[in-house]
């Protein structure tokens, strides 16, 4: 309900004969205005607590409207009463505003004309009743003519409230002259009751000292927050459109200029879009140069660590990836990117830990399942570069029935005395001790390392006394015996041996398959010796074969020939035949070396890692490949199986494989689940810079032998390789003039 004005008779009078806003200056409008406030001021003394608690309990805006409602009850009552002091006469309104409803209540009774002068009576009585009493009041209506509520042609009214007439309760004005200013009473700055609507509530807009108040980013208080949530690539202009059109929360700018007073300015305002790291940043300024407004593109964690940031940080670590690969991808799409140091300390202090404390637990239920059993383990290591400059060897063990991976020990180069030659040794020593806690093994399978074969030997073997039956690999065997007969048939005269390579190879896979004990393989296996020579019967055996056609592609060997004593050395070798009991069980670690060529998903050889990570990287093909084990084969609508060709270079034949399903990387988000909460509930933040775990042998590597130059020095000394040819040339020059040779002879 808009505001109520009220004013005297007298004023408006005034106000029409006065000179227009405009010639008048600003100390005689400042006057008027005074003038005007002072002749609405009522003094209601005590009953000022009264008068505001009404105007609440009635939901009144103005006091004016107070005023109205008690006038009203007042009339009402008045006109009920049957004992009056005096015979009053009714006047009425005018007639131009008796159409509203309020002016029927707005009857006023006068007093009788006949009544004693009321200014006779004013000495000897309390001033402030008798001049506050309604009896002598008037109401003094506002002409239609009042520039406070004419309306210009044309002009709406969009207002829907109820009208009320300008009027105005002139308390005393039914005296003949105006009483004297000393018989009144003192009227206090808290008594005073203004025609201005009362503002219970704070304003709406924020005061010219206040701050704006920014949306604060959404925090990530539960791994559900972040883990799972959709994500997507999108574009500055994109986005800048967007936030182009968007209705900000603020009309207008609450900053503060210079002067203390509040900016102001309105939409539209500049759009400012920055990023930090992987997120986006959207502000609003304005033409002064004040934010008006901001936005965050990503969630923050607890720590203050962008959860962008810190997933994406997670999975490259957890698909294998690696940070220069995915940074140059950032680079060329033109997208912001986490930093290095950001990466590796969430690597470092979020992700490795949790890693392994997952793959413990998967791996501690896998041996309960095998608790009890005999179980058959196949064992093997792999080292993470070529040759003999590896630094660390990953020794797994896989259970032979269910082909799970049961165990995975590291061993760095420092442990064995930085010779990475025993590594594998040394990761049997600890695969084996561990499991021979667990769970009963009653065999276990390797490839034929020497070192290991020493440890399992029944005699004199470290693991002689737990009764272990050790078993070789079948391929592994199968391959040194045809590395050995191909490296023969190179021997000038005994060439003839690759046409029965493969054959020699094949009958000793299938004694191996054959045979039960190792008097029954010796006596299948010399058999081959007998079957080059063309002789299919001997005294101590037969051929197992059927009736041969006669093929002339295939030459025989002669007996007590250069090529056949070649070939007996390979085929009796004394050495070799003593081992025949660890083939008899037929194993093979075909899988396990499938699990080794897994691993360089995760964890290539071309690049290096620190030790924590790399063993962190290994229990991720590890998980990888126990959880996707037994994947279905595609088959078509028909139910048939799908199979592609591969072809293999070095046995020149093509081979088929059945095609598996996709993986779906179900325990993904339960271990991102866990690297979140570790970083919501670690409570402590990225270090500016990262530092070594006290388990990275990067902390104690070991000092040079000889003094370390200066940086200068060695590159005034080095040689390139491409200043190698002038460098012999000159050194050829030198020697020449210092060594003359005679004609012929060669220096």
């Amino acid at each position: 309900m808009e505001d109520h004005n009220y004013y005297l008779t007298q004023e408006k009078a005034n106000e029409g004969e006065s000179a227009s806003p405009k010639q008048r200056s600003h100390e005689e409008v400042k006057q008027t205005r005074t003038r005007k406030r002072q002749n609405t001021r009522i003094n209601i003394g005590v009953a000022f607590s009264r008068w505001k608690s009404l105007m609440r309990d009635k939901y009144f805006q103005t006091d004016a409207e107070v005023a109205c409602f008690l006038l009203d009850s007042y009339e009402r009552g008045h006109a009920t009463s049957t004992s009056m002091r005096r015979k009053p006469s009714q006047t009425t309104a005018p007639a131009e505003s008796s159409g509203t409803d309020r002016d029927e209540h707005l009857n006023i009774t006068a007093e009788d004309t006949e009544t004693q002068d009321p200014d006779q009576s004013l000495h000897g009585v309390d001033m402030h009743s008798v001049f506050n009493d309604p009896w002598n009041s008037l109401i003094d209506w506002a002409d239609e003519g009042s520039r406070y509520f004419n309306q210009k042609d044309g002009e709406k009214d969009d207002s829907f409230e109820e009208y009320l007439p300008p009027i105005c309760i002139r308390m005393g004005g039914e005296y003949k002259k105006a009483p004297c200013i000393d018989w009144l009473q003192v009227i206090g700055i808290d008594e005073t009751v203004h025609d201005q609507p009362a503002h219970e509530d704070p304003p709406d807009e924020p005061l010219c000292d206040q701050a704006p108040i920014f949306p604060e980013p959404k925090h990530v208080h539960y791994e559900e927050d972040i883990v799972g949530a959709g994500a997507s690539i999108i574009y500055e202009d994109c986005l800048r459109q967007l936030a182009t059109f968007l209705t900000l929360p603020v009309e207008k700018c609450t900053g503060l200029l210079k002067t203390g007073v509040a900016c102001g300015c309105v939409a539209p305002f500049e759009i400012n879009i920055t990023s930090k790291g992987t997120a986006t940043r959207v502000e609003w300024i304005c033409p002064n140069g004040h934010s008006v407004w901001r936005w965050n593109s990503q969630p923050v964690m607890k720590s203050g660590i962008q959860a962008g940031d810190f997933l994406l940080s997670t999975n490259i670590l957890l698909s294998g990836s690696n940070y220069a690969k995915v940074a140059l991808l950032f680079r060329f799409m033109n997208m912001g990117m986490v930093s290095k140091n950001t990466f590796y300390c969430i690597q470092d202090n979020y992700c490795v830990d949790t890693i392994k404390d997952f793959w413990e637990e998967r791996r501690t239920e896998a041996i309960k399942r095998l608790q009890g059993k005999n179980v058959v383990v196949l064992a093997d290591g792999r080292s993470n570069s070529p040759g003999h400059s590896a630094q660390y060897c990953s020794y797994a063990a896989m259970e032979n029935d269910t082909k799970e991976i049961i165990h995975v020990a590291t061993i760095g180069k420092q442990q064995p005395a930085w010779n990475s030659n025993i590594m594998e040794k040394e990761g049997f020593i600890e695969t084996v001790d561990k499991l021979t806690s667990e769970i009963k093994i009653a065999e276990i399978c390797t490839e034929g390392h020497a070192q290991i074969g020493a440890l399992m030997n029944p005699d004199e073997g470290k693991y002689k006394s737990l009764g272990i039956h050790h078993s070789l690999d079948m391929w592994h065997v199968a391959k040194s015996l045809a590395n050995r007969i191909a490296a023969a048939a190179k021997i000038n005269g005994q060439s003839i041996l690759l046409i029965w390579l493969k054959d020699i190879v094949n009958h000793f896979w299938w004694c191996c398959k054959t045979a039960e004990t190792s008097k029954q393989f010796l006596a299948l296996w010399v058999g081959i010796m007998h079957h080059v020579c063309d002789v299919h019967t001997w005294s101590r055996g037969i051929c197992q074969h059927g009736h041969l056609e006669e093929t002339h592609d295939k030459e025989f060997i002669q007996k007590d020939s250069k090529c056949y004593k070649a070939l007996e050395d390979i085929v009796l070798n004394k050495r070799w035949l003593k081992d025949v009991h660890k083939y008899m069980r037929f194993r093979s670690i075909a899988d396990l070396e499938a699990f080794h060529n897994h691993i360089l998903m995760y964890a290539s050889k071309s690049y290096t890692f620190s030790r924590p990570v790399y063993e962190a990287r290994v229990l991720l093909a590890a998980l990888d490949y126990n959880f996707h084990r037994k994947r279905p084969s595609m088959k078509t609508t028909e139910g048939k199986e799908i199979f592609r060709r591969l072809y293999k270079k070095n046995g020149r034949r093509f081979s088929v494989y059945a095609l598996k399903t996709e993986k779906n990387y179900r325990y993904i988000s339960e271990l991102q689940a866990r690297i979140v909460n570790r970083g919501i509930t670690s409570g402590v933040g990225i270090h500016a810079r990262s530092n070594c775990r006290p388990d990275d042998p990067r902390g104690f590597r070991l000092a040079p032998s000889i003094p370390t130059p200066v940086t200068t020095e060695l590159e005034q000394t080095q040689v390139r390789r491409d200043s190698c040819k002038e460098h012999t040339i000159v050194c050829l020059y030198c020697c020449i003039l210092t060594y003359p040779v005679t004609p012929g002879e060669i220096p």
